[in-house]
């Protein structure tokens, strides 16, 4: 089974070697038809503590890493 890869911002760098990424999705209301927006936040491990709050993220599942990291961050050079 592939990994999932995810796409969001970082709103937090405050943890070493760790990041806070909030990732935002869009779906169609069942009843109304309207589009909603609805947002996760995952901690990733960021290894070489490069990315900083407002930086573009990509992230890639992976074994648990702490009590809240299950996600690292793909390469900075693609995360910009």
């Amino acid at each position: 089974m592939p990994k999932r890869i995810l796409e969001g911002v970082v709103v937090s760098d405050k943890g070493d070697k760790t990041v806070v990424v909030k990732v935002e999705r869009t779906l169609l209301h069942p009843v109304l038809k309207k589009t909603v927006r609805l947002s996760k936040k995952y901690h990733a491990h960021d290894e070489a503590n490069a990315l900083k709050v407002g930086d573009l993220a990509r992230i890639v599942e992976c074994a648990p890493k702490s009590k809240l990291k299950r996600w690292e961050v793909l390469s900075p050079a693609s995360a910009s």
